[in-house]
């Protein structure tokens, strides 16, 4: 386990809590890294520049929509929060999570 990755994971759910929908096809992406900084752990900032945590969202936000195979999202995880991330970043967590099964057609939510 990455130092502050779970925390990192626990504040994008936090974040997103009123917004999330853990089955839906709509969803927005956040990145790890990114987040990490906000966060104040610099040291995930390299490790997860890039990496994407999906956030299933309960309706469609302003902003551009793009169709996306569900087919795309293979080993990727869900942790209780909704959140979505790819496999690996799962195990680097100490955190709970069961496999992801994407929905065939998603639609990714630009905002």
């Amino acid at each position: 386990m990455k130092h502050g990755l779970d925390e990192v994971l626990k504040g994008i759910g936090d974040a997103y809590r009123e917004r999330i929908s853990g089955r839906s096809r709509i969803y927005m992406e956040v990145d790890i890294g990114s987040e990490a900084e906000k966060q104040g752990h610099p040291n995930l900032q390299g490790p997860y520049r890039g990496v994407l945590a999906i956030v299933p969202l309960k309706r469609e936000m302003a902003g551009m929509k793009v169709l996306v195979d569900g087919r795309s999202f293979v080993d990727y995880a869900q942790f209780s929060s909704g959140i979505v991330v790819p496999g690996h970043v799962a195990r680097d967590s100490g955190l709970c999570h069961n496999p992801y099964e994407a929905n065939e057609s998603m639609v990714l939510n630009f905002v």
